[in-house]
């Protein structure tokens, strides 16, 4: 009887201490603060925040994010004013729409995830050597109006001697999600495209990637996180934790492979190959497309808003000061 005692007793204590783990991670569970996050489309180029959620950067900051999507960044303005979502990824150009509409509690961006375009021109033909010039007199698919992919596409061109009201036709009525299918159906000559749509279409045989527009446009707080300035102010501390996972989710990004990175989302993309993911991955290093800091400068602040004037957005007067919409945590 006693050879059996030493096993049980050991069985029993194993058992105890695995009960003990499994409450002590429950516990863990419930204590950490849930955050809803509206995210304007769902892209690799967003690949730092979904390394932080994969990685478990958020929950070692506290925080258990709830991503929702909201395609447009207007639609990303409206969840975070309604309550609907806690933080907001958009462009910054949003919050500058917001603040020049009078809302008193407006929307401040604090945590830059990217630093460029990361839309890609997708051609209907092979072209070698391809330069800006090739859009002249095509049907390009370049997105909706006011928004930071066609404004970059217009500033590029108009930046290399291209008038994008004159010399080419930029349909801009084709809703973005749907961009990628109505090229597919036959729709322009050119698309701009997000990874990893813009891998799938040329892995596919519909068209050829000549070029990334992220080359063009230069530095801006392209995609930033962003909150009412309420819920910034009396939550301080989460924006600040919020603000350590995203860092480390960019410092996983910007010193691994591109397969690494890949491997880390995949569950993000479950349509999309690993093949195709590391490819749209190493599309946007090659790009230095993200930033190693999730602080952004005046300067590129202030270059967004030049474009946004050159748009016909916003007019001169209507900028706003950095200080006034920028918190670094």
């Amino acid at each position: 009887m006693k050879k059996y005692i030493t096993p049980i007793i050991c069985f029993l204590i194993i058992l105890v201490c695995f009960i003990g783990f499994l409450i002590e991670s429950s516990r863990k569970e419930e204590k950490l603060q849930k955050l809803t996050v509206a995210e304007v489309t769902h892209s690799v180029f967003y690949a730092p925040a979904y390394a932080a959620i994969s990685n478990g950067y958020f929950k070692e900051e506290g925080l258990d994010i709830e991503l929702i999507l909201t395609p447009g960044a207007d639609k990303v303005m409206a969840a975070v004013l309604s309550g609907d979502a806690d933080i907001g990824l958009s462009g910054s150009e949003a919050t500058i729409y917001i603040y020049n509409s009078g809302e008193k509690d407006y929307i401040k961006t604090f945590a830059q995830l990217t630093r460029k375009d990361g839309s890609f021109i997708i051609s209907r033909k092979n072209i070698e050597n391809f330069t800006l010039d090739d859009l002249k007199g095509k049907y390009v698919i370049g997105g909706r109006t006011a928004g930071m992919p066609l404004m970059m596409l217009q500033y590029s061109l108009r930046h290399h001697n291209i008038d994008p009201d004159k010399d080419l036709t930029i349909d801009t009525s084709i809703e973005f999600a749907s961009m990628s299918s109505a090229f597919i159906g036959g729709t322009g000559d050119f698309v701009n495209l997000f990874e990893p749509l813009a891998t799938q279409v040329v892995n596919q045989g519909y068209g050829y990637k000549v070029a990334s527009l992220g080359d063009f446009g230069g530095i801006v707080p392209y995609t930033a996180y962003n909150a009412r300035s309420s819920f910034i102010e009396n939550n301080k501390d989460v924006i600040k934790k919020f603000t350590s996972a995203i860092q480390k989710g960019l410092d996983f990004t910007n010193n691994n492979s591109s397969e690494t990175v890949a491997q880390a989302i995949l569950d993000f993309f479950p349509d999309t190959s690993l093949k195709d993911l590391t490819q749209a991955v190493e599309s946007y290093k090659k790009n230095e497309t993200w930033p190693t800091t999730t602080t952004f400068t005046k300067e590129s602040f202030d270059h967004l808003q030049d474009i946004i004037v050159e748009a016909n957005i916003i007019k001169e007067e209507e900028k706003v000061d950095y200080k006034d919409l920028v918190y670094v945590p």
